[in-house]
């Protein structure tokens, strides 16, 4: 078992976190346990968490609708309610067991039910285990915009079983493997290029890339935890990968994106902007766009789809002032935080993607 040491928010990976998440529970000690699900982990994933994980008695499971677009406050008053109408205190445990949606939901519902109680995530999606579950950020959507409301706070611990990833379709595992992609742009060359023999098909081959990025993560996040500097790298491609995220949502005429698809787009912009603005080198941007490209395939957007998406960066959380401020790259491991761009670069960077 490998682990990363952080008290709350411990990171536990391998067959043996499980005994540890025993371990956990039992020090803890709750008053009741309830552990949040979405359709797919219930079927799929809660009978793997029943037989490696013994409870004293039964817990609540409270599910939740499958998808991005109930990631928002309407699913949290159906928790909330629930805590509240089987009595749950303040000395209750919360166990998120689920991708994205439901860690970043559940670590909210956590943090603000009796204005906070103990929860522990088991990310079941890659895009969970490298991101969303670690790290301490916990929200909900406003409408179609992203993670508008939340807060931060880590969980209790977060247990990494990569045998749930048997149980996803192909294009989940490349929506998270687009993140991982993201670590390597932002922190180093050499992580870059020891992903590209990342093969979906042979999950269990490539663990120790996996438990590198969720290190990468953990080692930018525990340096800035309220991200006033270098956490604020971790955005990178999600300015206008955000933005495409939010307007595909409600777009009746292109499919909703899942969030690692819309980043790889946002990241092919983000780094056809770095050429033109800072310099990045162009074939190290043809290479990276060529990969991404794989993930993310190719959007056909109008002008006036971009001009729409152009608009919704005025929501973006790292705007100050009304400036829309970028994550740029300078080389590879080399990341410019804060920066402005112009109109004019970001429609360029849209053409860009059009003609790869």
């Amino acid at each position: 078992m490998r682990k990363i040491e952080k008290h709350p928010g411990t990171v536990y990976f391998g067959n043996d976190s499980w005994k540890k998440l025993q371990q956990v529970i039992d020090q803890q000690g709750a008053s009741s346990i309830a552990i949040l699900v979405d359709e797919n982990t219930k079927k799929h994933c809660l009978s793997v968490f029943n037989a490696n994980v013994l409870l004293k008695n039964a817990p609540h499971i409270i599910q939740m609708n499958a998808g991005e677009e109930h990631k928002n406050i309407e699913s949290c008053l159906k928790a909330w309610q629930e805590l509240s109408q089987i009595g749950f205190d303040r000395k209750a445990l919360l166990i998120n067991l689920g991708g994205g949606v439901v860690t970043d939901l559940g670590g909210f519902v956590a943090s603000t039910y009796m204005r906070g109680i103990a929860c522990i995530n088991v990310p079941t999606s890659l895009l969970a285990m490298v991101d969303a579950a670690v790290g301490g950020k916990n929200g909900i959507d406003l409408g179609v915009l992203k993670n508008q409301i939340g807060v931060i706070r880590d969980p209790l611990a977060v247990i990494v079983d990569t045998s749930f990833l048997k149980t996803l379709p192909e294009n989940q595992i490349t929506s998270g493997f687009a993140e991982m992609l993201k670590h390597g742009l932002i922190y180093s060359y050499d992580y870059w290029e020891r992903l590209q023999g990342f093969e979906v098909q042979n999950i269990s081959e490539i663990e120790t890339l996996i438990w590198e990025s969720i290190e990468i993560k953990n080692e930018i996040v525990t340096e800035d935890q309220n991200e006033k500097g270098r956490r604020k790298s971790l955005n990178f491609g999600h300015t206008l990968g955000h933005a495409i995220e939010s307007y595909c949502l409600m777009s009746t005429h292109i499919p909703a994106l899942l969030h690692g698809e819309a980043i790889a787009i946002g990241m092919i912009l983000a780094l056809y902007i770095s050429v033109e603005q800072e310099g990045f080198p162009k074939e190290k941007y043809a290479e990276a766009a060529t990969r991404l490209l794989l993930i993310c395939g190719k959007v056909p957007f109008s002008k006036d789809d971009i001009s729409e998406i152009i608009k919704l960066l005025k929501h973006d959380k790292k705007n100050v002032g009304g400036a829309v401020l970028f994550v740029l790259l300078e080389d590879i491991g080399k990341t410019l935080l804060d920066k402005k761009v112009e109109e004019a670069i970001i429609l360029q960077s849209f053409e860009a993607y059009k003609n790869l």
